[in-house]
């Protein structure tokens, strides 16, 4: 089924637009004329396209969470002290810090105005994230906006936190590269050369592991711009090439394969599945849609066809636990709390414990991984640090002892 935008007049005369799904335009005005409704037009969705007829910013498919998240606080305060949802809406576009959110929020709020249900308003838009939208409609179905939204907050304020704690631990480690790299770019192609224009005039012998830094030197010292134009083009050409979802699915599988670190990401992707899953089951929403929008959160081509998979399986009647084993990447102890969680009648409750459980393991185990990183690269830059400089002072000392 394909998604339309549909502009009707209701018994009263009032005018509406609305997002509805069918297979023709043909087959959804014989439905709405069937049910009384004066149907004015019909026309396939587009994405990026407003029910109420503005078009998104091109470009700006990126949401800042932490913004939205302020906004969606912001949001539950109003309705919470009795405002309706237009002029919540009204007194947020006013007051929007951030630029590139306001002509979301405004379509959203015109939409709202003309008849359209708040979820597809947001739906609408093409840049919220698909859980976010199917909270609100589970909020809209169960008269619980407010509760629902609160959850999504609280998630994502986790998820936030899970996330900025990973990329603080990667900050050194990262930076500690790049000196290195440095480093050894500065030793090869300035202080090597320099030696070696010194040895060249002197007409010394030199020992072979001097000639062949002096060799490595000055050929780098040559082609450094090369070097470094060569670097960039394989970097643009791998990014272009990671595009592609078969490509970011290979990607993956070698992610996985990558010792202690392909088990920290696939524990850190089991974390952010059952959060995910666990707040939209709590705010009511059926396991197989909670999956199909668990899967699409998460990013990742491999992850997304496995879960994929273990969706088809829960439609046919599988327990979501035997689903997620026959997948072969879920942990075992994740898919035994998970059925535990089944049998017990608490599954929202288990799969917020796996999250946890499984956030906490992996920011144990990405900080003794860094920890034992870090001497590592130390080590190896004193290695490279002193066999430079034994290669260069070596002959040094050997025309110091010839001269004695």
């Amino acid at each position: 089924m394909a998604d339309f935008v549909m502009k009707y007049a209701d018994a009263h005369g009032q005018t509406h637009t609305q997002a509805v799904q069918g297979t023709t335009e043909q087959e959804i005005r014989d439905r709405f004329n069937r049910q009384g409704f004066l149907v004015y037009s019909v026309k396939p969705k587009q994405a990026g396209l407003s029910l109420s007829g503005e078009i998104a910013l091109p470009g700006r498919k990126k949401l800042n969470l932490e913004k939205f998240l302020i906004f969606n606080q912001q949001f539950v305060t109003l309705i919470r002290a009795g405002l309706p949802i237009l002029k919540s809406l009204d007194l947020l576009a006013e007051r929007l810090t951030d630029e590139k959110l306001r002509p979301y929020i405004n379509a959203v709020r015109e939409d709202v105005r003309k008849g359209v249900l708040l979820s597809e308003a947001f739906k609408g838009q093409g840049i919220f994230p698909k859980i976010y939208v199917t909270s609100v409609m589970a909020g809209e179905k169960s008269g619980s906006l407010v509760e629902v939204l609160e959850r999504y907050i609280t998630y994502q304020k986790l998820a936030l936190s899970v996330r900025k704690k990973v990329l603080v631990s990667l900050m050194y480690p990262c930076m500690l590269v790049l000196l290195v790299i440095a480093l050894m770019v500065f030793l090869v192609t300035s202080v090597v050369p320099s030696f070696a224009t010194l040895y060249s005039s002197m007409s010394a012998k030199l020992p072979q592991i001097t000639v062949y830094l002096i060799a490595i030197g000055t050929t780098a010292r040559g082609g450094i711009a090369g070097g470094a134009l060569g670097l960039f083009g394989l970097i643009a050409l791998f990014m272009w090439w990671s595009r592609a979802e078969a490509a970011q699915e290979k990607i993956d599988r070698v992610k996985i394969r990558v010792p202690l670190f392909g088990d920290i990401w696939i524990k850190y992707q089991v974390a952010q599945f059952s959060r995910v899953l666990g707040t939209l089951l709590t705010g009511g929403i059926p396991l197989v849609q909670g999956l199909e929008t668990a899967a699409e959160s998460l990013g990742t081509p491999l992850l997304r066809k496995t879960l994929e998979k273990a969706s088809r399986m829960v439609k046919e009647g599988q327990p979501l636990s035997l689903s997620l084993q026959a997948t072969k990447i879920f942990p075992p102890l994740a898919v035994d709390m998970i059925e535990v969680g089944e049998s017990t009648g608490a599954l929202p409750a288990m799969l917020s414990s796996v999250a946890e459980f499984y956030e906490e393991d992996v920011n144990t185990k990405m900080t003794a991984a860094l920890s034992l990183i870090e001497p590592l690269i130390m080590v190896f830059m004193g290695i490279f640090v002193a066999f430079v400089l034994i290669a260069l002072y070596l002959p040094i000392f050997s025309l110091a002892d010839s001269i004695q």
